[in-house]
């Protein structure tokens, strides 16, 4: 007998909307943190994809990846792109008078958590693709280095989040466009590491 969870997938022919999210995540994180290394201000081009690329892009994959029944995918780009959308918020609301600027200290509270987050996520990955491994290992590196940062005020660990970030986001593109060039292949052109 074919269970409700059975039918809805044999059923289901929509495309997957992990390298979308896996895409607008990574571009998004890599422009941030060429900015974490100091190579320019944060400006508009980083709060644009912000709230496009990072922020309902993502938002999109994760409600898309929730119809296809993928609970881990549905919360973690959901999630992901909530962040950005804040993170971007966060930019604007005192320039339009709308808030005080986050201190550092409220700064570090909020990217530990989200370090915390990510951290618990990271362990529903050692039941999938090494690669989301290290796109979840590195952004929790990365959301605690980040973190640590703002509660200490030491620069040179901004500037090492920032290498990890980067890392991070290239490791997010690798996994959209291996689960695009594989699909559309139908073999493996690039490994994703499954757990079989």
């Amino acid at each position: 007998m074919t269970t409700q969870l059975e039918a809805r997938k044999i059923l289901d022919s929509s495309a997957n909307p992990a390298p979308l999210g896996l895409m607008g995540f990574g571009m998004t994180t890599i422009l941030l943190n060429i900015h974490n290394i100091g190579l320019f201000e944060l400006n508009s081009m980083i709060l644009g994809m912000g709230i496009f690329s990072g922020g309902l892009a993502q938002i999109f994959a994760g409600l898309n990846e929730s119809k296809k029944g993928n609970t881990f995918a549905s919360t973690a780009f959901t999630s992901y792109g909530a962040f950005w959308l804040s993170f971007v918020m966060l930019q604007i609301l005192p320039k339009l008078g709308l808030g005080e600027p986050a201190s550092q200290v409220s700064m570090g509270f909020y990217l530990l958590i989200w370090g915390i987050f990510t951290g618990l996520l990271f362990t529903a990955t050692l039941k999938l693709t090494k690669a989301l491994q290290v796109v979840f290992g590195s952004l929790t590196l990365l959301f605690l280095l980040l973190a640590i940062k703002d509660f200490t005020g030491i620069s040179i660990i901004g500037n090492i989040a920032g290498y990890v970030g980067i890392f991070c986001g290239l490791s997010a593109m690798y996994t959209a466009i291996a689960e695009i060039l594989n699909d559309v292949y139908k073999v493996v052109i690039l490994p994703l590491g499954y757990e079989k």
